[in-house]
């Protein structure tokens, strides 16, 4: 049976499950087999057992207890112990206590083991003690989320602590501060909440420029919260890294100075992360006290197709049809199963095949227990799907990552990621969905055909045995500092004393800001400078934290004149160029026309049973060289560069076989990029020793750089999209052959300095993916990319392991 896309109108039937359809679903009491028992059922059906290329099997973990610290407010434990927690674990306890003693903290221990309480504890009390700020107000707490459904989970913790203690807690007035709060109810938040929820998006254009309405609520901050934090990295990170510099200056000027609680995944170096985060010292609690179950976590890889794509290579099947197969199988075991898919498309389309093949095997009654779950949805049918799933209603579920985060779902036995998430720590976060009650649970990664996924499921040790990523961000990137100084200028004139706040790009940027007419210096005798905002716009509003790179363009539909949402600048000629397939919020629209004098994508719904990818070219030039290391006679470098791309065609995919359809031309103009790389040289002698012929070199260079594209996020928290790569036989710069590898962002993410520090293993990692891989001349799980803009030629797969080889040598 073939699923090449959703049939019109069962985009609205997956998304509106209504709560009387949960309701009348009677809860189906889940099989108590062992995750292992799972697993071989699972394997032995339909012979697969060949897919299954190793098994890890994590031991259970018992809990640590520890008493609260003495500072905790009574009536805050007597409301912990009234939801059914009579003491915290250790890590809870030890987060608590340091946030007492006023040291900033960041809480890095797995997926349910209590973070919220650990920091809510001490926040609470604080809130508690009624020191009185001199206008009277109590003390505040200002909660950053990175997602409004995260803040509206922990807004519902908060308020059943709050039921739980009677009126041991009604002096903390806790309440939501983001764009769906309603007009009218903004103003009493500003003048009588306590606790604030809100994210960094309202806090860099709401909050901070109008500091002056908040200045009750600011003098009396004790507690900046930073949930997730993990998830502020690359730009974004870095946005939000100078947007707390911006806050920490704000509460000077009012005379506070918060204490900040972090929680995080489990990272490496979360200290040190959160110290580059805040700009503060911060400790770290990484000890986890919590109890787990047992986890069996199996990597798996599809077989590979008797479909061929570019160049005649062959085709794996794809990771969300073998997902959906799994799924249809636990469901019929009754194994209650969360499936992580990387789209919003893709979530639904494996829900619809799950469902068809239920129904065929055991009727739609059985079908109905499966649902997808995404962003998109209204708040009600969220809560109705999630408590379906809890309840055992549902016994399937089919979610974006909008379920890795903030959504407390438990009772869960199986965890299917189609994909790996990008990241060991989003995996991490995945598979501890399930098991989360402390029973056992089986997670399985299911390897898409990719390079860094076909490299993952045949080294495990890397998924393993490997700490997690640190987080990466830049917060002296000159094209995210510019503009958060003139912002900050805005809201209070800079002074000589802000230079250190802002880091040390500062005093070099400031001149430049004032040369383009953004900031006035002001100099009087015996005075430091200051430097003053001179537009009569907002500052805040010229920059968007979450891109770069212009203004974004707006996606309309065409027929209606609706503004559907907005698409950043930089992936404007990539995501919705004329005759791309764009997807918003479950429906699918072709892109009619782009405009980009007016900054309009033009789009009317549609549905074709293709995806499209982009096709472009890249010119590289070197700028400054700033550090180059020798690895015999080759050279490794990283610096500056300026990257020239140009969108040219695009290309039309079926979704689930990958098979090609054809090839449209596009005519875009070239855009422009100052950013950082990593590249590597080799010479002539090299070549000649490893037996590279000059017909050769092309084609080798090409495939080692698509193959270390693909493998850099195992190093660098980043995306495969969030890098770019050249390669060329003789690059006019070094005069030799060279492979660069540089961040899709202006003034650079982070991403390629740590491919630069970690370049022995990353290219290591290269050469083994492409050596391990089954094929004969190379395919898209080692050497072939889904956004070449050559059409993945030249490729030499041969001749990639012999240059690497060499380069490693």
């Amino acid at each position: 049976m073939a699923f090449n896309h959703l049939r019109p109108g069962q985009h609205d039937a997956l998304g509106r499950i209504s709560t009387a359809l949960m309701t009348d679903l009677v809860p189906m009491k889940p099989r108590p087999d062992s995750p292992a028992t799972v697993l071989v059922r699972l394997t032995e059906a339909r012979g697969r057992q060949d897919r299954l290329t190793h098994t890890e099997h994590i031991p259970e973990r018992v809990a640590r207890w520890a008493d609260w610290p003495s500072a905790i407010r009574p009536e805050v434990v007597a409301a912990v112990r009234d939801t059914g927690i009579d003491q915290p674990w250790t890590h809870q306890a030890e987060a608590a206590g340091l946030a007492l003693d006023g040291s900033h903290v960041v809480i890095a221990t797995g997926t349910a083991s209590g973070k919220s309480l650990a920091y809510l504890a001490p926040v609470l009390s604080g809130l508690l003690d009624g020191t009185e700020a001199p206008n009277g107000r109590g003390a505040t707490c200002l909660y950053l989320s990175p997602t409004k459904a995260l803040a509206a989970d922990q807004l519902r913790r908060i308020n059943e602590l709050r039921h739980a203690a009677d009126d041991g807690l009604d002096r903390v007035r806790a309440a939501a501060y983001d764009g769906d709060t309603p007009f009218q109810e903004r103003e009493w938040v500003r003048q009588y909440a306590s606790l604030v929820l809100t994210n960094p998006d309202m806090l860099h254009r709401g909050i901070l420029p109008a500091h002056t309405r908040w200045a009750s609520f600011l003098r009396a901050l004790r507690y900046v919260v930073i949930d997730e934090c993990h998830t502020y990295r690359g730009v974004f990170g870095s946005h939000v890294a100078q947007v707390l510099r911006r806050l920490r200056r704000i509460c000077a000027r009012y005379g506070s100075a918060p204490v900040f609680l972090l929680a995080s995944a489990t990272s490496a170096e979360p200290g040190r992360s959160a110290e580059r985060l805040t700009g503060l010292p911060v400790a770290e609690v990484t000890d986890d006290g919590s109890p787990r179950g047992e986890t069996v976590f199996a990597l798996w890889e599809p077989p590979l197709t008797e479909l061929h794509g570019e160049q005649g290579a062959p085709i794996r099947r794809s990771a969300t049809a073998e997902a959906a197969d799994l799924l249809t199988d636990l469901v019929l075991n009754r194994t209650r199963t969360l499936a992580f898919v990387r789209s919003r498309r893709g979530a639904e389309l494996l829900a619809v095949i799950a469902q068809e093949r239920l129904t065929e095997a055991a009727g739609s009654d059985t079908a109905r227990r499966v649902a997808a779950y995404r962003g998109g949805y209204l708040p009600e049918e969220r809560r109705a799907i999630e408590r379906a799933l809890h309840s055992g209603r549902l016994l399937g579920l089919a979610s974006t990552s909008a379920l890795e985060l903030g959504v407390d779902v438990s009772g869960l036995d199986a965890v299917l990621l189609a994909g790996y998430p990008g990241t060991r720590a989003s995996l991490w976060q995945q598979a501890g969905r399930a098991g989360r009650g402390g029973q056992g649970a089986l997670a399985i990664l299911i390897a898409r055909d990719d390079p860094l996924d076909t490299y993952l499921v045949h080294h495990p040790d890397s998924l393993f045995r490997q700490p997690v990523e640190s987080t990466v961000l830049d917060p002296d990137n000159p094209h995210v500092l510019a503009p958060h100084l003139c912002a900050a200028a805005a809201e209070l004139p800079l002074t000589g004393a802000d230079l250190d706040l802002f880091g040390p790009s500062t005093p070099l940027l400031l001149p430049q800001l004032e040369r383009r007419g953004m900031l006035r210096r002001r100099e009087e005798p015996g005075k430091d400078p200051t430097w003053y905002w001179t537009r009569r716009e907002r500052a805040a509003d010229a920059v968007d934290i979450r891109t770069t790179g212009g203004p974004p363009v707006r996606v309309v539909e065409a027929d209606t004149g609706r503004l559907l949402g907005t698409v950043d600048a930089a992936s404007a000629h990539t995501a919705v160029h004329t005759g791309a397939v764009h997807l918003h919020q479950g429906r699918t629209y072709l892109v009619r026309e782009l405009d980009l004098d007016e900054a309009v994508a033009l789009v009317v719904e549609a549905d074709p049973n293709y995806s499209t990818v982009a096709r472009d070219t890249t010119a590289i030039r070197i700028l400054e060289t700033d550090s180059e290391v020798k690895w015999g006679d080759a050279r490794l470098c990283f610096g500056s560069v300026e990257v020239t791309n140009q969108v040219v065609s695009y290309l039309k995919r079926r979704p689930l076989t990958g098979e090609i359809l054809g090839e449209t031309k596009l005519d875009l103009p070239p855009r422009t990029l100052r950013t950082r790389a990593v590249w590597w040289c080799v010479t002539e002698e090299q070549l000649d020793a490893a037996g590279i012929l000059p017909e050769e070199l092309p084609g080798a260079a090409h495939a080692a750089e698509h193959a270390s594209i693909g493998l850099l996020p195992l190093f660098a928290t980043c995306d495969r999209w969030d890098i770019g790569g050249v390669s060329t036989p003789v690059h006019p710069d070094t005069g030799l052959p060279t492979v660069f590898v540089y961040d899709g962002h202006p003034g650079g993410a982070g991403f390629a300095e740590r491919g630069y520090q970690r370049a022995r293993d990353w290219l290591g990692a290269t050469l083994a993916a492409i050596t391990a891989c089954e094929c004969e001349r190379g395919c898209p799980s080692c050497i072939q990319s889904p956004k070449c803009g050559n059409g993945n030629d030249p490729l030499d797969k041969a001749g990639a392991v012999r240059l690497l080889s060499t380069l490693l040598a």
